[in-house]
């Protein structure tokens, strides 16, 4: 087991991987990759990219993988606890991420000390698969800001479409027959000379985000041909927007009631993670 300022990893296990995934990944789908350039080849970097479908990770790790840097992802703490999938992802040097304001500090504890060790790790800040319903990337958490500046590394925007044809959200059955075409574009690293130097308060670090988020909605418009929207998809504002119209339909809203929910703030666990 190697341990590189407090990443531990099976450099053995790594080697395997290189060997036997990309050939598995390829079978599953057909590719267009681009931007692969703009990886560099040595030293911390982080990668921040939308979040479609769990086939996001397969497609995401061959994309790095071929752009000849070896992905470290940020991911659910709960697939840590899975038998035979837990013990691997650690021998790999994965990163698990709980929700909770102690365990979202030390995630950026360990990610900041993988990215001092020169890993790439992989982020999608969006914490979870995009819930707009024409898939473009929503509101992000600040947590891919806060390690992008205290670690001083460039972050590198990728736009990705298609996994989720291969595996939709929240669907168990995956599209394998026939193979999906997965696009990714990555684009130059993210310029946020504006946010450096100072401090990380809530301003800096949601200003950060959005500019990591632009950079990666531009990119997702050019892979789709489309214009995306001129707002982000918020998923607590549409959930309180659900709450006030379903508190009128049952006619229990008065105006007190409907400024009261209306004033609910999204909930921040996980919120400086992103996840």
């Amino acid at each position: 087991m190697s341990r590189r300022r407090g990443l531990s990893y099976s450099p053995a296990w790594r080697s395997g991987t290189k060997v036997v995934l990309p050939p598995l990944i390829k079978s599953l789908m057909k590719r267009d990759w681009q931007g692969h350039q703009y990886f560099p080849q040595q030293g911390g970097m982080l990668v921040a990219a939308n979040h479609l479908s769990y086939a996001d990770w397969p497609a995401m790790s061959l994309f790095v993988h071929e752009a000849g840097r070896y992905p470290v992802f940020l991911i659910k703490a709960s697939a840590f606890d899975v038998k035979l999938i837990g013990p691997f992802l650690r021998v790999l040097g994965q990163l698990p991420v709980r929700r909770g304001e102690a365990d979202a500090a030390l995630v950026l504890q360990e990610g900041e000390q993988a990215l001092a060790a020169g890993e790439c790790v992989v982020i999608y800040p969006e914490g979870t698969a995009t819930r707009d319903p024409a898939g473009w990337p929503m509101v992000a958490r600040t947590g891919v800001a806060r390690l992008a500046l205290a670690a001083g590394v460039p972050v590198i925007p990728v736009a990705q479409w298609g996994a989720q044809e291969i595996l939709p959200y929240g669907s168990s059955k995956p599209h394998l027959v026939p193979r999906q075409t997965v696009r990714m574009l990555a684009g130059p690293p993210v310029d946020l000379t504006a946010f450096e130097g100072v401090p990380l308060s809530r301003d800096v670090l949601r200003g950060a985000t959005n500019a990591i988020m632009a950079d990666i909605t531009a990119l997702l418009g050019k892979l789709r041909g489309e214009q995306p929207p001129a707002v982000r998809y918020d998923p607590a504002a549409a959930r309180r927007a659900a709450r006030a119209q379903a508190a009128e339909e049952v006619g229990g809203a008065t105006g007190t009631d409907a400024g009261r929910d209306s004033a609910v703030r999204p909930g921040r666990s996980g919120e400086e993670t992103g996840a």
